[in-house]
């Protein structure tokens, strides 16, 4: 069995649902998440976290989509490719939470992920649920057209987590990620979906 690792939570992420311009509409939508003060406990409850919100249940939210973690490593990919379609300037940082995600993580990504696995945190347990499948409102995010696109060729699609045991988060803890049953990779599955 593979071992056990050590990732680290960079940052705790939430936002209420509000307008978003995608395209010539206007939706509602959760995706402009924003870091919440570092080393603030959030609580983390059987739907998702404390002080946040899905406006689409139909594709996010839910028991399986509680909770959604990206990989930092990705961050300067996004930086540069947002820079090269003229959506941001080159200096410009992206902050975490700019992918919608709840948890900014680092020290994992996609290719390590196996549905079933869980992260063991101090105060709760998550379980790797599933793959994110990027919607137009990323693209409107992201400031640009391909943004959707781009995630899927990349296979950077990040996790959906389903809350095992509630508990509390915060920037700058460690968690550990304890092997499930190997049976369905993540970006195994993500891959198939894409293409069907």
């Amino acid at each position: 069995m593979p071992a056990t690792r050590i990732i680290r939570i960079e940052s705790v992420n939430v936002a209420l649902a509000r307008e978003l311009a995608v395209g010539a509409r206007q939706v509602l939508s959760a995706i402009g998440k924003r870091a919440v003060a570092p080393g603030a406990a959030v609580a983390v409850r059987a739907l998702g976290l404390e002080g946040d919100e899905q406006a689409d249940l139909s594709t996010h939210g839910g028991l399986t989509k509680a909770v959604y973690a990206y990989p930092s490593e990705h961050y300067a990919f996004w930086q540069t490719v947002r820079a090269q379609a003229r959506a941001a300037a080159w200096a410009d940082v992206l902050p975490p939470g700019a992918l919608g995600e709840n948890l900014t993580l680092s020290g994992v990504v996609e290719s390590d992920l196996w549905i079933g696995d869980r992260l063991h945190l101090g105060g709760c347990v998550l379980a790797v649920s599933g793959p994110r499948f990027p919607c137009d409102k990323l693209d409107a995010a992201m400031g640009f057209a391909q943004a959707s696109r781009l995630m899927v060729r990349s296979g950077w699609c990040g996790s959906y987590l389903a809350v095992i045991e509630p508990g509390v988060v915060r920037a700058g803890d460690e968690a550990e990620l304890r092997p499930g049953p190997r049976e369905v990779g993540l970006l195994e599955l993500f891959r198939a979906r894409a293409r069907a």
